[in-house]
């Protein structure tokens, strides 16, 4: 292989190896292409008793399908195992059995380390910091306080949802609706997205609290936003947790006859790319950027290190995006 290739037999153990050293694209390509001509398949199960070691990193997610973010943050850690000689495996943790379950599957070594989106209370702080302690490199994406032993990846959404809604108190709207995630109710205390929604009301004096659950799929979001607007008391706004339910909020305002922003100004949570092909386009908080790559960094980095470095943090800034429907 390293004469087709025309390269050292060292330059092709490092590419075949997925070791992070500094080859060429140009010579990365040309061994790939080697292998592939020459059929050639690593021995994953030979490597693994070599090094006591998987190949494998593991992604938890809090449901399967749906959820753009998800969709991105995975593509992002998949094309990155690749470059590197890992396979993805992923565990979705949508009830305290799953999270049990999947808390026993990453303590049995199903994987070198764990890429984790914490989002609901099925896999909690405790179990988290668990897998930590345990010695499981882990990445979390989670602005949960206490979380110990692992790089955790922050969104200060609060901030930007207080100032969504405030955009919305500062037109006039008073009577403004807030479809929640389902986890967001079960909550003792208000938090994130929901947080920020109180607080901007707070700030204004307005004590009406018109909160409802719909965030979760399309389908939930229009049923309850075409009840909401159906009452004779209908809110003149309406934030949603997601932009999907945003999108489908616009969709039964619509059915129902009503102008958008004109009768009912709408919000969503997330800056996914279909809110700019709505009529009209979605107004929304999110991130500028839907790229993981530096998230999926930090758990190769932590994984390939001769000695595990001290847990790191960053920050992915949520911005308001106005646009036509408020």
């Amino acid at each position: 292989m390293a004469e087709l290739a025309n390269v050292s037999v060292a330059t092709v153990s490092y590419v075949l190896s997925g070791r992070d050293r500094p080859v060429a694209a140009e010579t990365r390509q040309r061994v790939l292409e080697a292998a592939r001509q020459l059929g050639y398949t690593p021995n994953q199960a030979a490597r693994s008793l070599r090094k006591r070691r998987t190949q494998r990193v593991c992604l938890v997610l809090s449901s399967l399908g749906g959820v753009p973010s998800d969709e991105r943050l995975a593509t992002d850690l998949h094309e990155m195992a690749d470059a590197r000689g890992y396979s993805v495996v992923t565990l979705a943790v949508y009830s305290e059995a799953r999270a049990k379950a999947a808390v026993d599957v990453l303590r049995g070594g199903v994987a070198d380390g764990a890429l984790i989106n914490l989002v609901g209370d099925h896999l909690t702080r405790d179990l988290v910091t668990g897998l930590a302690g345990a010695g499981l490199p882990m990445v979390v994406l989670s602005n949960e306080d206490g979380l110990e032993g692992c790089d955790l990846v922050r969104t200060p959404e609060t901030q930007a949802c207080a100032e969504a809604v405030e955009h919305l108190l500062a037109q006039g709207r008073r009577r403004i609706a807030f479809l929640a995630h389902r986890h967001e109710l079960h909550r003792e205390e208000p938090a994130g997205r929901l947080l920020g929604y109180t607080t901007a009301l707070d700030r204004h004096g307005v004590r009406e609290r018109i909160i409802t659950t719909g965030a979760d799929d399309r389908v939930a979001a229009y049923q309850t936003a075409a009840e909401l607007l159906r009452s004779p008391d209908r809110p003149d706004a309406i934030f949603a947790a997601s932009d999907r339910a945003a999108i489908s909020a616009i969709w039964a305002a619509r059915d129902a006859g009503l102008s958008v922003p004109g009768d009912v100004a709408i919000v969503g949570a997330g800056n996914i790319g279909e809110g700019l092909i709505s009529n009209p386009q979605l107004s929304t908080v999110g991130p500028l950027r839907h790229d993981y790559t530096d998230v999926a960094r930090l758990l190769f980095d932590r994984l390939q290190a001769e000695e595990q470095p001290p847990a790191r943090e960053i920050v992915r800034s949520w911005t308001f995006l106005r646009r036509g429907s408020s």
